[in-house]
């Protein structure tokens, strides 16, 4: 069953995700990340190319003819078809749930501090509980 962790109260959500890309890529993972909309996922594949001048994130669009040999794909849309190769972790910073969960052995949630994120997280919360996925919650910033 999906492991499901909540990261909340963070302050700048693709920022976060590309640390979050850079440790399990480090860890040998094929990591779907799922951007609310075009423009943070536009924003998001930017970040990816000038997160940092030592690390590659290796990356592409999850429609990209490359994204079977690619260990990072980024996505808008829950319809899209993902390799079968890509079923490790799924980041979530869009306000929804992502339909296909339990293809994936790791859900990551990033949650903001703004209010309406944090109301859509709380909503993802409750359902997961519903269906009894395992559920982890950190909170940015605390130890």
């Amino acid at each position: 069953m999906t492991r499901i962790d909540f990261h909340t109260n963070v302050p700048d959500k693709v920022a976060y995700a590309c640390r979050l890309v850079r440790k399990a890529w480090a860890a040998s993972n094929r990591v779907v990340l799922m951007a609310d909309d075009e423009r943070q996922l536009a924003e998001l594949n930017a970040a990816m190319w000038a997160f940092s001048a030592t690390d590659f994130l290796p990356h592409v669009l999850a429609d990209d003819p490359l994204a079977p040999h690619t260990p990072i794909l980024l996505t808008a849309s829950d319809e899209a078809e993902l390799p079968h190769t890509h079923k490790d972790l799924l980041v979530n910073l869009s306000r929804r749930a992502p339909q296909q969960v339990a293809r994936f052995e790791r859900l990551i949630e990033v949650i903001s501090s703004n209010e309406e994120d944090a109301a859509a997280g709380r909503k993802r919360y409750v359902a997961y509980k519903q269906q009894d996925y395992p559920l982890t919650h950190f909170v940015t910033g605390k130890s």
